[in-house]
């Protein structure tokens, strides 16, 4: 039993160091990203999707306005949104109009 709780032991302390380790990285490739409302296709968005779905590729539509994908900073508003008020992606959710 003490061979089971210290591989167990170790493979938990292993996966938090990885994590730990990882974050600044992480924070790092965030600094250049911005979120970007009604560009992400069908179930292709990086996170939040509206009432009713979890997260990543959870949306139901492309160009859903309140599904939103990272892209460099600065490209949001010049990039092409079907749904979008501006025809072009939004930093805030918006409601989508008819494509």
């Amino acid at each position: 039993m003490n061979k089971t709780l210290t591989a167990a032991s170790l493979a938990f302390a292993l996966g938090a160091a990885m994590t730990v380790a990882s974050a600044p990285v992480a924070a790092a490739d965030m600094a250049d990203k911005e979120k970007c409302y009604g560009v992400a296709m069908k179930g292709k968005n990086d996170c939040k999707a509206g009432a009713g779905t979890t997260c990543a590729g959870t949306s139901k539509m492309d160009h859903q306005g309140n599904a939103w994908s990272l892209v460099p900073k600065g490209t949001c508003e010049k990039t092409v949104s079907k749904t979008s008020p501006s025809g072009y992606g939004q930093l805030a959710e918006f409601k989508e109009k008819k494509a």
